[in-house]
């Protein structure tokens, strides 16, 4: 059997074909900055950024054992929540004055 590259079926309409670019993304980031931020939000990624560290921290520093890295958590969470927080709430309201521009 042989096989064609790319597309064969129908050619898509206008409706169905997604935009590229950096238009769309900064289309999607406008729309993560028309909500102003909240703690629940900044506390969800401090916590997936916690994991992440954890993760790192215990494939990297193999002198050490994991249970001891936990200790760890608790520290960059009370780090990067507010961080995240205070970072998002600049990005919002940078957001609102240039809509208020317009």
């Amino acid at each position: 059997m042989i096989e064609s590259r790319g597309r064969t079926g129908r050619k898509p309409t206008a409706s169905e074909k997604r935009t590229t670019g950096s238009r769309s993304s900064q289309t999607t980031r406008g729309k993560r900055y028309d909500k102003p931020p909240t703690w629940k939000g900044a506390a969800i990624r401090a916590v997936i950024a916690a994991g992440i560290v954890y993760g790192i921290l215990t494939i990297l520093v193999k002198h050490t054992d994991a249970i001891r890295n936990l200790i760890l958590l608790p520290v960059v969470i009370a780090i990067y929540m507010p961080l995240i927080f205070y970072t998002d709430r600049y990005m919002y309201r940078r957001a609102e004055r240039r809509r208020a521009e317009r």
